[in-house]
């Protein structure tokens, strides 16, 4: 089957029966959900571009299973090249959508799973890289979209899984069956989820012995028996609902969701069960996805282009582009992002081979980049907030622009430069307003934070991969100490 198109892709979605719930309502049209659509349009985004012939060389790939031409998004990385590509796609549809594209993580488990499944072969003689590599031949070739789900609700951080008072604060195995396994629990803070054709789950942090019964990872169906999806609440979310194409929303085409995925006694076939116990490499999951998913920030990077392209745009508007200060802060942004760049490119180009023969980024560097990333956007945003001035955050709304009796007032007095039109004005400001405070915030500045774990996650993996007794050794031998 050859890859999807867009609109194939809105297509598959509406076969899918998701069970969905939004604002205490379940939704019986999730497709066409006027919160909701933004975030799959993002998605159908990977698809569009992945036709275009100049974009070709980053949304493709050649699958190592068949040969197959295959979006990028549903390979598993075969070479540095494909490590610096992926970087690459990142930044490329951060720009065309200015959000969350959704499908890194996803991306991100399959080559993780396809190097963890590999080495606990290795070890046990089980068969998961062969159900593994049968998986992922059915995915690529119905190009699927896939979320990644990692995070548990956890519970009281302070206690192990088996110590929790209600255990199903982590997905675990509740019965074992011949045909099977059923699971439970629940993912929280699923990006992108009822817009996927699958749903990975993965253990969420190392594990021992005494919680066994939670290493354990699979994949479902997104409309598999058991499934509940709980959409997230944004910031702004109920502009959509005033208008397709509304001033006050901001980014008029994309956007981005979160879910809570409940897995309430879901059956698991054994040939969808990827990990079963082997609660030894549930460590090696977790740090192996986490790092590909720190890579995966250079979407940042694009988005970040659309701020600065957003700051940029209002200071012309303001008729203040030439002002020392104001340039001043505009390269401070570039300077920043470019940054950003840099850390996600290198963490590629440092990358190996690991023995499954999937090439896996740099750790060390994965982490510097995305520990970047949690610091970064939030200046950058700081910088675009003061280049477009307080009217962002009050400015009238689009009914006032346009009403009878106050609309006059509007354009009058929110002029600024001359043969600007107030409302171009308008829209540039609200999209710095999406992308820094509403509904693309969560998106740029939160998930930057939190996303693919907390900046701390980051520190401890870098602590971890720094050789300090090395950097000392060298500083005392150009000193003349000998120990």
């Amino acid at each position: 089957m050859p890859m999807m198109t867009a609109e194939q892709y809105e297509k598959s979605l509406r076969k899918l029966n998701l069970k969905v719930y939004m604002f205490g309502e379940q939704i019986k049209n999730v497709v066409d959900d006027p919160i909701i659509r933004p975030s799959m349009n993002a998605v159908a985004k990977t698809y569009e571009l992945a036709h275009k012939p100049e974009h070709e060389d980053l949304m493709t790939a050649k699958s190592h299973l068949n040969g197959a031409k295959v979006n990028r998004f549903t390979h598993i990385h075969q070479n540095i090249d494909d490590l610096v590509k992926k970087s690459k796609m990142g930044r490329l549809l951060g720009a065309h959508t200015g959000c969350c594209f959704q499908r890194c993580v996803g991306m991100d488990t399959l080559n993780a799973l396809s190097m963890t499944t590999y080495d606990i072969d290795q070890k046990y003689g089980t068969d998961y890289y062969q159900r593994f590599e049968k998986y992922l031949e059915y995915v690529q070739a119905n190009d699927l979209t896939c979320d990644g789900a990692m995070t548990d609700p956890k519970g009281d951080r302070s206690l192990p899984p088996h110590k929790q008072k209600d255990p199903d604060m982590f997905v675990h195995v509740v019965e074992e069956l011949p045909d099977g396994i059923v699971v439970r629990g629940a993912k929280a803070h699923q990006t992108g989820a009822v817009n996927s054709h699958e749903i990975i789950v993965m253990p969420t942090i190392s594990l021992r012995e005494p919680d066994k019964d939670y290493a354990v990872s699979f994949a479902l169906p997104s409309d598999a028996e058991g499934i509940t999806y709980i959409m997230g609440r944004q910031s702004c979310d109920t502009r959509k609902l005033e208008g397709e194409k509304n001033i006050d929303r901001g980014n008029l085409y994309f956007g981005g969701h979160e879910a809570l995925v409940v897995l309430d006694d879901v059956f698991v076939p054994w040939d969808r069960v990827f990990m079963f116990k082997e609660y030894d490499f549930s460590g090696q999951l977790v740090e192996q996805f986490a790092s590909y998913h720190r890579q995966s920030y250079a979407c940042k990077v694009g988005v970040g282009d659309v701020l600065i392209g957003a700051a940029v745009a209002a200071a012309e508007y303001n008729g203040v582009e030439r002002a020392s200060h104001i340039r001043d802060k505009i390269i401070e942004m570039n300077h920043l992002n470019e940054t950003l760049y840099c850390g996600c490119i290198a963490c590629a180009s440092e990358g190996h081979k690991e023995p499954s023969g999937t090439y896996y980024v740099n750790t060390l560097l994965a982490n510097v980049h995305k520990q970047n990333v949690t610091r970064f956007p939030y200046e950058m945003a700081r910088l675009a907030q003061d280049v477009a001035g307080g009217l962002m955050v009050t400015l009238p709304s689009e009914k006032d622009l346009k009403s009878a009796e106050v609309g006059k007032w509007i354009e009058k007095y929110f002029k600024a430069r001359e043969g600007v039109p107030t409302e171009n004005r308008m829209r540039i400001l609200r999209l710095i307003e999406n992308l820094t405070l509403g509904t693309a915030a969560v998106g740029y500045l939160t998930e930057s934070m939190h996303g693919a774990g907390s900046p701390q996650a980051q520190r401890i993996m870098i602590s971890r991969q720094i050789n300090l007794d090395q950097k000392k050794r060298l500083a005392q031998f150009l000193c003349g100490i000998e120990e």
